[in-house]
């Protein structure tokens, strides 16, 4: 059974050195313990670049510390043809969360790397954090990342990762040490792939694979198949259908993107499904039909098109949903309702088709921009010699200069 971290009630006074941080990378077990806890229808937009930003020839300082000012080795300036890209060479981006000051961290699946992008092409992209004792055979390694609700004031960034003994949650600052949070989470050589993301109710949200094993998405003591909902400790979430279980839904095969109607809070996950890619609203105590259907199992809200059906991720703002699509190389738009707690989705649309091949990330910004990742070196994409890349667009009316 899953043991969630508890957090003491001292906060953690020592901070670590960068170079410690990243020492070790090629370890295949895990290198950190438990520390001492610190504290439809209608007509969706049409995509353009995003206006570039000019921040200042220094970079802002954060909670989380201030990243080094030179790029690493493959930091390169980023692609000055095409303003959108706005970091390129890099391995498997899958993790992308948005900063307080405008820029946005990036994990690498394969490496366990976490760097920085700006959001405007041309600037260094350095690494400032190195996540170590991940085992990215698969789909595995780091699979996500998550803000804290409350990052101005505890400086925690959450990753979704696979070691040798399990997929789990941790919880770190930018200089101090990893902290499991939530363990126990079944691995596997398939399977593993999930996302995290804290919900208008402050709780964190995982999503979990099969882990290769499609029984363990109906066995209510996995934590594997599910999505599960905790606080940012790890603790079972006040209205959890079984208050002493993280569990919330069950019967998932893979969950590629969770994002949350804001004017209801309602969440959604993208999830590649018996019947296809298929976006699903996310109750407590449903399930999803897999592996095997069932009377009871809930419907999907929408069924992605054919031929665009394996989703990489999801995003919503300003009443359209985002979800880009692997096999479909583009990104899916659709116009999102919400009225009186019922939820509606409109016809998708394709925007970006072929234009930056497989998307898989794709989250929104404050300031109206989208910001994806790229997956063409998965072998099943045709990489470009800049893949894999971090893209920054903008939806018409929303500061885009040039339509696409």
């Amino acid at each position: 059974m899953h043991q969630p971290h508890r957090r003491p009630a001292a906060a953690v006074a020592a901070v670590l050195l960068l170079a410690g941080c990243t020492a070790g990378a090629k370890a295949d077990v895990p290198d950190w313990k438990p520390q001492r806890s610190f504290q439809g229808e209608g007509h969706p937009p049409t995509i353009a670049p995003a206006q570039p930003q000019h921040p200042s020839a220094s970079e802002p300082q954060t909670p989380g510390g201030a990243p080094s000012s030179s790029p690493d080795s493959s930091g390169s300036p980023t692609n000055t043809q095409d303003p959108a890209v706005v970091a390129k060479h890099l391995a498997a981006p899958t993790g992308l969360v948005l900063m307080p000051d405008g820029t946005a961290l990036v994990g690498e699946r394969t490496t366990g790397r976490i760097v920085r992008v700006q959001p405007v092409a041309g600037r260094p992209v350095p690494t400032v954090r190195t996540l170590t004792g991940l085992r990215t055979s698969g789909d595995g390694g780091l699979l996500d990342l998550a803000l804290s609700p409350h990052y101005l004031q505890d400086a925690l960034i959450f990753a979704y990762l696979t070691t040798a003994k399990d997929n789990r949650v941790v919880a770190f600052t930018l200089t101090g040490p990893v902290t499991p949070v939530l363990t126990g989470i079944p691995n596997g050589s398939t399977g593993n792939a999930g996302r995290i993301t804290f919900g208008p109710d402050g709780s964190l949200y995982v999503g979990t694979g099969d882990a290769g094993t499609p029984a363990n998405a109906v066995n209510p003591h996995s934590l594997a198949g599910k999505v599960l909902r905790v606080t940012d400790i790890g603790e079972p979430a006040t209205g959890n259908p079984d208050p002493s279980s993280p569990v919330f839904s069950s019967g998932h095969r893979s969950i590629a993107g969770l994002c949350a109607e804001p004017d209801t809070g309602t969440m959604l996950a993208v999830e590649d499904s018996r019947s296809g890619g298929a976006v699903n609203v996310l109750a407590p105590g449903a399930t999803y039909g897999w592996p095997t259907s069932s009377p009871g199992d809930r419907a999907p809200l929408a069924q992605l098109p054919p031929g665009d059906s394996a989703p990489g991720g999801c995003a919503v703002a300003d009443g359209v949903l985002y979800v880009t699509s692997l096999d479909g190389t583009l990104l899916l738009t659709a116009s999102l309702r919400a009225k009186a707690n019922a939820i509606s989705v409109g016809k998708f649309s394709a925007e970006l088709k072929g234009r930056y091949g497989r998307l898989r990330t794709v989250v929104s910004a404050p300031d109206g921009a989208l910001w994806m990742t790229t997956s063409n070196k998965d072998g099943r994409g045709k990489p470009v010699p800049d893949d894999e890349r971090v893209i920054r667009i903008v939806p018409s009316g929303g500061g885009g200069n040039q339509p696409m």
